[in-house]
């Protein structure tokens, strides 16, 4: 098992399976072309690897408001949903803390869609605490 950032096509590639669970409007084709977009804004991609294979797959950026100083924002979060419950979640985001703390982060944040039940547990379980509404509209 290992986790790393990551920074080939390869790489990148290697997480779509994982994030298209989490992501299914996401297209395999233009995946790698997104990411790469995204990383020119800060956005990284960090998997945990059980024998070669991306079993779970974050994305963050860290970033500053005037609110809360630097922080590690999560965007994406997902376990392989036939690799759950062997606490590679966990292991993922214990990595994404150490990230946060050794890049001098104060917080660590993300939001979660209302219906994510099973998430909702997963982050209180980790100590995270629900601090605000997130509003948004399409435009």
């Amino acid at each position: 098992m290992s986790i790393q950032l990551a920074e080939s096509d390869f790489q990148i590639l290697k997480c779509f399976p994982v994030m298209s669970q989490l992501r299914p409007h996401q297209e395999q084709a233009k995946f790698v072309e997104q990411v790469r977009y995204q990383m020119k804004e800060g956005y990284q991609l960090v998997f945990l690897e059980v024998e070669e294979q991306a079993v779970a797959v974050a994305g963050f950026r860290i970033s500053n408001c005037l609110a809360s100083g630097k922080f590690l924002y999560i965007d994406d979060l997902v376990v392989d949903e036939l690799k759950r419950s062997h606490s590679y979640g966990k292991q993922l985001f214990q990595w994404l803390i150490e990230y946060a703390r050794n890049h001098d982060c104060k917080h660590l944040s993300l939001d979660s869609g209302v219906q994510r039940f099973a998430a909702h547990r997963f982050y209180l379980m980790q100590r995270m605490s629900i601090t605000s509404h997130h509003f948004s509209m399409e435009l």
